[in-house]
Parts: C-alpha cells; structure tokens; sequence
C-alpha cells in the first residue's frame, strides 16, 4: 500500500507518455498499472500544498485560504497573463515574479479536444501539453515575458478557444489537425505591434497511455466520495481513468491524502491511442 498527498503527476515526453505519481517517500510508475485493479481511499486529511498545514477546507487546486490571498501562485495573472506586472517589478512575490514570470514564455496553438491557444513558459514545453491532454500542438510566438505572451493570447481568442474540452480531450472525441497550417493562419492573424513575437514552431506530437477509449465519463469527487475501485484503463492530461467510466482529475485534487492499493477488479486489454 501506497499512502501520501495527491500533487501534480510528472510525466516524460516518450511514447506513450510515462507518468509517475509521488505518495509520500515513495513515486508510483503510474503505466505499470495499467489494466490492473487498484484501490484508492481518501483519507479525508487535507493538507495545504503551499504550507503544508493540515485543513479542514480546500480552496482553489489544494491551498489553505491565507495562502489561496497571498501566494503568488494564486496571482490573478496565473490564468489571465496579460495582467501579468512581473516585468515591472511588481505582483504578490515580486523575486517568485522575476524568476518565473520575467521569463520567455511561447504562445502555442494545442489540439486536445479542439483547437485552443494557450500561453507556458518556454521551460514547460511539452510538460504543459501533456498536461492538456493534447494530441499535437505548436509554439506560434515567443516572448521575453509572460505580460507580452498574454496580450498575444488576448488578441488571438477573438478567433479560437482558450479552454481544454476535458470531456472531448478525454473520449478522444476530435480529429487530427494541420497544425502547421494552423499555426501559418494564426501568426497572420497577429496584431501589427506583435508580430515581432512570432515564430515557426515545430509540430509536437503525443500519444497518451490509455487501453481503450471510455464509453461514458463520471468525473469523481474526492471530497465526497472517498473510495475508487477498478480497473485503470488509462492516463491523459492529469487524468486516471476507470473501466466503468470513472475519471479523476489528480491536480485538482492536489493535497488529498490517499491510500492507494491492489483492486480486486478483473484486468482489461487494449491498444493505444
């Protein structure tokens, strides 16, 4: 048995994706279960994953609530970069800003249940896509600032999406794409003072670890229902998918206390995608 606080999945770039799951002193090779019955309890102790400190109330992806107001990482600008002030020497934590903000970050063009645009510093290329779930995707632009990759970002979901359809991404419910003529479109479509930030990005493509596609999708509630027991079929963006449908999304979770062990399900086979 494996007991620790759920936190991000590492995942390498290889094919297919190889994940691992941190519980406490120990690191799970998450592929290694694949088509294997497993059994995962909450233990219903919640702990701070900026902190650290035991909660009895999760906000946002896992932060107690001091931290949730005063942690950089909750900055509006996380989600909305073009209210990103880091090149100004200003935000919650301006030397966390300066180290990871101040920073080239790209714009890039991602196919994970649909064309999106998205925004990453330059250091998280592939990680980000692998944590979309996305099938292939191109850096369009690269700034020397998370402020300037935002107000690309900004400019250009007037004409695409800048969420991931978890749901699509998940059933795998969308088609492969030109994404070199669909990066070629959406540099054109750069405002006159950006597009000096343009660049010819090379198409990425990945293929994630999953035994078969699923059927139907029940996303679980770890605060609720504390218990999950099956076969893992499979493992996309930051997703654990079930034989029966269940899916959990492990980030959002992120300072929940699990056990994870041996199912008693049966063992399925399939092929990748």
């Amino acid at each position: 048995m494996y007991r620790g606080n759920l936190t991000k999945m590492p995942a390498q770039q290889a094919n297919p994706i190889q994940y691992t799951l941190p519980l406490g002193d120990e690191s799970l090779a998450v592929n290694q279960w694949l088509g294997r019955p497993i059994k995962l309890i909450a233990t219903g102790n919640f702990y701070c994953v900026s902190c650290g400190n035991a909660i009895s109330k999760r906000y946002g992806q896992g932060f107690c609530y001091p931290c949730m107001m005063e942690s950089p990482l909750n900055s509006e600008c996380i989600v909305r970069p073009e209210l990103c002030r880091a090149h100004l020497g200003q935000g919650r934590d301006p030397e966390w800003e300066e180290k990871h903000h101040n920073q080239p970050h790209v714009v890039y063009l991602a196919n994970s249940g649909g064309l999106k645009v998205g925004v990453t510093r330059d250091t998280q290329v592939p990680t980000r896509w692998i944590d979309q779930g996305a099938s292939q995707a191109i850096i369009i632009a690269a700034t020397p600032n998370r402020y300037l990759a935002g107000q690309i970002e900004v400019a250009l979901k007037n004409f695409y999406n800048d969420k991931t359809n978890w749901r699509k991404m998940l059933m795998g419910e969308f088609p492969m794409l030109d994404m070199v003529t669909e990066s070629e479109k959406a540099r054109g479509l750069l405002p006159q003072d950006l597009k000096a930030y343009a660049k010819e990005g090379e198409l990425v493509e990945l293929t994630f670890p999953v035994l078969r596609k699923p059927s139907h999708l029940n996303s679980v509630n770890l605060e609720k229902a504390f218990e999950i027991e099956g076969t893992l079929t499979g493992i996309r963006g930051q997703y654990l998918l079930w034989e029966d449908g269940k899916v959990l999304n492990v980030r959002r979770y992120a300072g929940v206390e699990i056990e994870w062990m041996e199912g008693v399900a049966q063992p399925v086979q399939g092929t990748l995608f």
